[in-house]
Order: C-alpha cells, then structure tokens, then sequence
C-alpha cells in the first residue's frame, strides 16, 4: 500500500480545531495501519503561527520546502478574512496538481480565492457560506450539510465537521472498520455523513417569540409520531389554522410541514444511528407510518434508502 502524504497549511489566525481535529483523525489511522499516511504540517515561511484562540503552532517546515502531497489540508479560521498574498499564490499553483484537495470551515474561502473551487459544490461554515456565494459566483455553495465532496475537491463546515470529513477520507483509503475504530478512539459517537445538516431541525429554525407558538415546537420534536397537521397544531396553539400557518413561518422562518418534514427525518436518523429498531417500528416512532413513506422521505432529501443510511452510519457496536 502506498503511503499517502496529508499536508495541513497554517497560517497565523487559524482555528486550532480545524488543524488538530483532522490531524489526530489521520494520526490514529496511521498508528492502526503503520505507512498508510505521513503527515505534516507547514506554514508559508516555516515559522510558527499564532491561531484565533492565541495557541502558537509550530510547523513542520516551509510551504515550499514540504512534500508533493496526496492530500491538501486547509483549515479556516479568522486568518482567511485578510490571507497573505502569498498563501493564496501558492495554493493557485499547487492546488491543481493535489490528487485530494479538502478544505475545513472558512478555509473554502482560501481555495475560492485560488480559483481552485471554480464551478464546483462546495460548503463551508453557515455563516460564511453567504459570503463565499456573494464573492464567488462561479461557486455553487450549499449551506446545509457538514461536507461535501465534488471530484477530488472535499469542503466541510464549521470546526468539528472537519473531522467528519477526516473520517470519511479515512474510510475510504482504509476502509469502514479502521474508520470506526478511529471514531471510537477519539470517543466520536458517530461518523456523521456528509449530508447531514449544519444544523438541527430545531436550530435550522428561529425560535418563535411567541410562547405559544415556541410550545409547538418543543411538542413537534416531543411528539414525531403525533397527528402535526397544521388544524391540530392549530387548536393547540389556540389559533386558526390560517393565522397559525402565517404566524409559524414569519416567526420561524420555515412551514410548519416543513418543520414537522425536518423533525420526523432527524428522529428516524437517531434512531437508526442509536438503536436496533426495525425499520417498520422507526417508521411509525417517526411519524412515517409506513416503511414506504419514510423510504421515500429519506430518498427524497438524502439520496438514500433507510436500510442503506443504517448499514452506513451505525457504530459496528450499537448498544
């Protein structure tokens, strides 16, 4: 097996997690599998960097001194607000000849500088990913999931998704079982899948200002397999479904189908992550009824069945 060489940028203002989380992921699988990654890090001139949170890292060498890599690491951090000029030459030259290119939260910002994310899907941090859409319109940013993966071009969002990619990356130069056994050692619960939202249901909305309708929320997520049409909702929000239906999205920012669609889907997911249920049962738990309808609902926002997104997701050793 060939080793694969991960080379991590830094640069002074990096976020310390966005370096250390992806380190420590591709550092456990070389120590599970010895040769499979030589890891380095490297800074534009070698010297050492101060991150956001004032932690000094200390890189291995220069840019231009480090190994040809396989896979091109760059984090983000408050440090991509204002790049050396230099950095962003340098990865312009380099970027296209990597065989694997990833970004961490806002350093897709540094990639799109470099033009290396030109035409491609990518996401980054939620709260940057307007930014990047607005500077880069040859970019096509997808705000909602914790990574994406286009051609060999991988981004991810904020901090600890980062990880999450890692270990994707992992499984697939290593395999699922050195992967999990990364995941458990860093007491990861769960290699979280690319799709997965930024956010929760309940975070992907505001939170109403009214108590009421704040009330509904919590008995939606409370409640998945409840009746949660809006005429129900309604009447325990002691409105009429017109006004309710009206007061929910300007409150919320979503329907209140929407929300519900949301809600179900994130139930389904934990419990096919977490527990042994079968399918019949996580659909009804979840407010499908049937297996069909929560197949369906799975395909249509996740690109994948129920039985698949289990086999893929759940820890080999579920309690």
């Amino acid at each position: 097996m060939a080793q694969r060489t991960v080379l991590l940028v830094l640069f002074d203002g990096v976020q310390s997690l966005d370096v250390t989380g992806p380190l420590e992921v591709f550092a456990g699988a070389e120590l599970r599998v010895p040769g499979s990654y030589g890891i380095s890090t490297a800074s534009l001139d070698g010297a050492p960097v101060r991150t956001s949170s004032g932690l000094t890292l200390v890189p291995d060498t220069s840019l231009a001194a480090a190994p040809a890599p396989h896979t091109l690491l760059v984090p983000g951090g408050q440090g991509t607000r204002s790049p050396a000029p230099a950095l962003t030459d340098w990865l312009r030259a380099h970027g296209p000849h990597v065989p694997r290119l990833v970004s961490v939260c806002t350093g897709a910002i540094l990639l799109a500088e470099a033009g290396l994310l030109d035409g491609r899907r990518v996401t980054t941090h939620w709260a940057y990913c307007g930014k990047l859409a607005r500077d880069h319109p040859s970019v096509r940013v997808d705000p909602d999931p914790i990574y994406v993966r286009d051609g060999p071009v991988a981004t991810s969002a904020g901090v600890t998704a980062g990880i999450d990619l890692a270990l994707a990356l992992v499984e697939e130069d290593l395999g699922r079982e050195t992967a999990l056994t990364v995941a458990r050692h860093l007491v990861v619960f769960l290699r979280r899948p690319g799709n997965q939202a930024q956010f929760s249901a309940q975070l992907a909305a505001q939170t109403a200002r009214r108590e009421p309708l704040r009330d509904i929320q919590q008995w939606i997520t409370e409640h998945p397999a409840a009746d949660l049409g809006v005429a129900t909702l309604a009447a325990r929000a002691g409105l009429s479904p017109r006004h309710f239906a009206r007061a929910f999205r300007a409150e919320t920012g979503t329907t209140p189908g929407r929300y519900v669609d949301r809600v179900r889907l994130e139930h389904a997911r934990r419990l096919l992550e977490d527990t042994t249920s079968g399918i019949e049962e996580v659909a009804r738990a979840s407010g499908y009824g049937t297996p069909e309808a929560m197949r369906r609902a799975f395909l249509r926002t996740l690109g994948t069945a129920p039985t698949e997104y289990r086999r893929r997701f759940r820890p080999a050793h579920t309690p």
